[in-house]
């Protein structure tokens, strides 16, 4: 059975240990509690290190791991549009979802990773933890790029970061990490208004689910019927 809990900022570590105490299976962990979970853990997979945050908990040996399965989900969902090996990539926003997803992203050997976000100092910190990337000042995005994720939190109030015509002229694959349960996002409705390919984040949702249902059975499920069941569920 897997079921929501209500989590609860003064007692989550409470509420955790008294589910695995309860012989709790696994656990799904979302905002905002990703990083406390992450603190919790006694062993954490490289990624899951590497983001400073935690998606998926469960007990193993007596002892609390945990993993994030967020960047592997939006590699298998992105890589259903467009391969990432030698293509150039531009990361709108340097928080916590974009480190969530950095690590898998360069597993998968692009060109080249570009960072921008409109505090300047979060990309000047991101490029500390992440050498590999490069990151540019979001007013000095003028070059082309093959694809551009949007992981910033702006499509919670309805907006998006316009990027340059430069930027744009190339036509790049676009994603956002977000989605919404009716409707599109903001940042997808401009994409396409650009006339560029866009998809929201709903199958990296489903994916990551699922490789978090890996973890703790040992066997992969099939993801295509529950994507396009939740596309026609919510669209009607």
């Amino acid at each position: 059975m897997y079921e929501k809990i209500q989590g609860d900022e003064a007692s989550f570590e409470e509420q955790v240990s008294d589910f695995f105490a309860q012989d709790g299976k696994g656990m799904n962990v979302t905002l905002p509690f990703k990083q406390r979970a992450f603190a919790m853990a006694k062993n954490c997979s490289e990624r899951c290190l590497k983001a400073g945050a935690a998606n998926t908990l469960w007990m193993e040996a007596n002892q609390l791991h945990a993993d994030n399965t967020d960047g592997i989900g939006l590699v298998r969902d992105i890589t259903r549009y467009i391969e990432l090996a030698g293509k150039r990539l531009l990361i709108l926003g340097a928080g916590g979802a974009a480190r969530g997803i950095i690590y898998p992203l360069l597993e998968n050997t692009p060109q080249e990773i570009v960072v921008t976000n409109r505090t300047l100092s979060k990309a000047e910190e991101f490029q500390r933890a992440f050498p590999q990337i490069r990151r540019l000042p979001l007013n000095e995005i003028n070059e082309e790029f093959d694809v551009v994720i949007n992981a910033t939190s702006a499509g919670l109030a309805g907006e998006f970061i316009a990027l340059s015509e430069a930027c744009l002229a190339a036509k790049p694959f676009c994603y956002d990490l977000s989605y919404k349960q009716n409707g599109i996002t903001a940042f997808v409705q401009y994409a396409k208004e650009s006339n560029c390919v866009a998809v929201d984040g709903l199958g990296m949702l489903v994916e990551q689910a699922a490789e978090a249902f890996f973890i703790w059975h040992g066997m992969m499920p099939e993801t295509q019927e529950v994507l396009t069941f939740l596309r026609q569920s919510m669209s009607t």
